[in-house]
């Protein structure tokens, strides 16, 4: 009996493991997930310093002339201090002296004969960035399961934090069945077809942040597809594509049984991708997805990408959606989960013009999909729908509805 969508993504959240730990330069460690916290042991800025080239000064000496001693620049070990009628010519980012209480831009004094005049009107602390004022120590910066981007890194850097405490990227093994496929690098005959979904599936498991092995296409014998199960266990998670209908020539699931294929649902309440399987040999994951490309594609975004963000050690691993309205009104027959490719132009969603399960196009010409319920017939134009992105991600600690 098929299940829901939403009992597959359960299947999937309580039997995905985290990989295992290294810990990394914080040169190497982009794209990574952090599996330790990260707590400030420098305040940012270390000292008071200026944010403007300009004079530092005291507030009683507004709209004075005041004599100008020296000049400091950032880096400047400077220890002398200020006292009334003096001021200190001061670069951006130089640590404030002692005595001085706001900071005048170059360009609102005056220049006189000994130093320069005041405004009249000044501001206590103006222009004076203050200790600690972007980052306390103790701050909490980050947190297990935060991904580490290019800013994440500067947060890093700031705190002299040299190596960080990683989660390992997912390996996925990646192949295909079925004897009509050939690779693109081979000829095909009248009666074959090349192979998209390895090269599609490896790709977007790279976009993932997963290292990948293509372990090649197999024929549609036990034999063959047996040898390339042997050669892909050995990864965290294994994702075919092919031969989990129920043809004469489908025998995946029968391949993967001889290692003691443990199966958690092996058909999803879905339109396409009924025959969509999930399961574990030992502690590698399984994901059978079926052989039409559209539907592999739109079925790898669901559930793939679900298995990698759980085992990558992301907080934020839920697939999460964005809201769009529908350009035109849109048909479709009610009684099973259908998802729906199309185009998010930041505003409005337009569905692919042709689109059946057997299709190429639509992944190039779409970047997102919805996922309408089984009750729907009619998706009005202007309706709200949930969008699922398929070129960038939307994630977060919660799980939500996903079904427009």
């Amino acid at each position: 009996m098929a299940i829901s969508v939403e009992k597959a993504l359960q299947f999937i959240y309580e039997n995905v493991e985290k990989t295992a730990l290294k810990i990394l330069p914080i040169e190497e460690a982009l794209g990574f997930i952090l599996a330790e916290d990260i707590v400030a042991t420098h305040n940012l800025p270390p000292f008071d310093n200026s944010a403007m080239d300009g004079y530092a000064v005291k507030f009683s000496d507004a709209g004075k002339s005041v004599q100008v001693k020296e000049t400091i620049f950032a880096g400047d070990n400077f220890q002398g201090s200020l006292t009334e009628g003096f001021a200190l010519k001061i670069m951006t980012g130089a640590r404030v002296p002692k005595g001085a209480e706001l900071i005048v831009p170059i360009e609102n004094t005056q220049a006189t004969d000994n130093g320069v005049k005041l405004p009249t009107q000044l501001i206590l602390g103006q222009h004076i960035r203050e200790m600690g004022e972007d980052i306390k120590v103790g701050l909490h910066l980050l947190q297990v399961g935060d991904k580490i981007d290019a800013h994440q890194i500067t947060l890093l850097a700031s705190q002299g934090v040299s190596h960080v405490k990683v989660h390992k990227r997912p390996r996925v093994a990646l192949f295909a069945s079925g004897n009509e496929l050939k690779m693109h690098y081979e000829r095909v005959k009248e009666y074959q077809l090349y192979n998209t979904n390895s090269p599609t599936l490896l790709a977007r498991a790279q976009e993932l942040g997963c290292e990948v092995e293509f372990i090649g296409t197999a024929h549609d014998t036990l034999e063959d597809i047996q040898a390339h199960i042997k050669s892909a266990l050995e990864c965290d998670f294994v994702i075919t594509s092919g031969g989990v209908s129920v043809g004469d020539a489908d025998f995946t699931k029968e391949a993967f049984s001889a290692f003691g294929y443990e199966i958690f649902f092996d058909k999803i309440d879905i339109k396409p991708g009924k025959p969509t399987t999930f399961g574990r040999v030992g502690k590698t994951i399984i994901l059978n997805l079926p052989g039409n490309p559209l539907a592999a594609a739109l079925n790898f975004e669901l559930f793939a990408t679900s298995a990698i963000y759980a085992m990558s050690g992301m907080k934020n691993k839920f697939i999460n959606t964005t809201v769009a309205k529908m350009k035109q009104t849109f048909t479709l027959r009610a009684g099973r989960r259908t998802l729906v490719p199309g185009f998010f132009d930041g505003e409005y969603f337009t569905v692919c013009e042709h689109y059946s399960p057997g299709m190429v196009s639509p992944l190039a010409a779409s970047n997102a999909f919805v996922m309408i319920s089984e009750a729907c017939e009619k998706i009005e134009k202007d309706a709200s729908v949930k969008l699922i992105s398929t070129k960038f991600s939307f994630t977060g600690e919660e799980q939500k509805q996903l079904i427009s």
